[in-house]
């Protein structure tokens, strides 16, 4: 392939990018649940490791990981339950603070423009007839997703399993795709994603702990109701890249304002959710998780944006981690570094239409690499 024409080899790059995202915009349902499970099978792995180390059989260690994280999942599911069930209980206070909110909305539309009371009231009932649609047809579909997610966590267990006992098989795979030459890079560009998967991952899920008990906490001793629900689901929806953010904010605001009929509550929240968002992006997260995912702004919102479109909230959650996984091959290969350039942040200190040094590929360091 070195010998085609300049031509031919970004035609055939480009295809096979076309033919990437079509496979996983027809077989999402299906790859989704394995990419998910081969980063959660490289968290658990050093836990793996350590109770083949103490001379544990290989089938317990694998199930003993594979346990722990059903109970955690277990507990995450047993909060929300409950928390849900408050909000159950609360329903008529909840429908009452909305009316006066309602209420209020009305009187200030009417101040500001010439709709009468009358018109709104109409406007409201059309609307509320046409989410009553929306909502029996998605009501209709509900049982198909449901039992899709159930499939999907269902799956995830074996696949997890099935990797971690066959991840010799698979490491021996990879080697044999490459000439005997490049196995030092082979086996670097692996280790560096093993890094960069964990790293990233336990990372967003310290970041979840730390950013509920701050929100939830300051939330909590504030006074505000629904605190904790509220910094789980902020903590939880901020775990995809810029736009969970946006919708934790509403839905903070929302639940807010259902079980209050002031306003000083809300901007609270909102108060409480920037200070504990800048805290987050600028001190704790860049300490915990360091610069090994370096993926510049623009191609990880474009990211986010392709993997729900492709698959939905699982498809934004992994956007970062399968394009960091990429960027770490695309360095590692003469052909496709120029895409790992692309989608990396290291700008060049120099412009290159000036600078013709700036314009070439570098080579990367290759180094050993050893199991953690």
């Amino acid at each position: 392939m070195t010998d085609m024409p300049l031509t031919v080899k970004r035609s055939i790059e480009l295809l096979g990018l076309v033919l990437l995202v079509a496979i996983l915009v027809v077989g999402n349902n299906i790859i989704m649940p394995v990419i998910m499970a081969f980063f959660i099978s490289i968290v658990v792995l050093p836990i793996y490791r350590f109770l083949i180390r103490r001379k544990l059989p290989e089938a317990v260690a694998i199930i003993l990981p594979i346990l722990l994280l059903v109970i955690l999942i277990g507990l995450i599911v047993w909060f929300f339950s409950s928390q849900i069930g408050i909000l159950v209980d609360d329903f008529p206070q909840i429908k009452n603070n909305v009316n006066i909110h309602l209420k209020s909305l009305s009187n200030w539309i009417s101040n500001i423009s010439h709709i009468s009371t009358t018109e709104q009231l109409k406007f409201i009932t059309e609307k509320s007839d046409d989410l009553l649609g929306m909502a029996g047809k998605a009501a209709s579909g509900a049982a198909v997703t449901l039992s899709s997610v159930f499939v999907f966590v269902g799956l995830l267990p074996i696949y997890i399993y099935l990797m971690l006992f066959y991840k010799d098989i698979l490491l021996r795979f990879i080697f044999m795709w490459f000439k005997p030459e490049h196995h030092p890079k082979v086996k670097e560009a692996i280790f560096e994603t093993e890094v960069i998967i964990k790293s990233y991952l336990v990372g967003l899920l310290i970041q979840v702990s730390y950013m509920t008990i701050l929100l939830g906490g300051i939330l909590f001793f504030v006074g505000i109701k629904h605190a904790l629900l509220i910094g789980v689901i902020f903590a939880i929806l901020n775990l995809i890249p810029y736009v969970g953010a946006l919708v934790g904010n509403i839905i903070g605001v929302l639940l807010t304002l259902t079980s209050s009929t002031e306003l000083w509550p809300v901007l609270t929240v909102l108060i409480v959710i920037a200070v504990v968002q800048f805290l987050d992006n600028n001190i704790l997260m860049p300490r915990i998780v360091g610069s090994k995912v370096k993926i510049n702004a623009l191609f990880a919102i474009l990211g986010v944006i392709i993997g729900g479109s492709i698959a939905g909230v699982s498809g934004m959650f992994l956007s970062l981690p399968v394009i960091a996984v990429l960027k770490v091959i695309f360095d590692r290969t003469v052909m496709f570094k120029q895409w790992g350039v692309l989608l990396g942040d290291e700008r060049p200190a120099k412009s290159p239409m000036s600078f013709a040094s700036f314009r070439k590929k570098k080579t990367i360091t290759v180094k050993a690499g050893t199991e953690k």
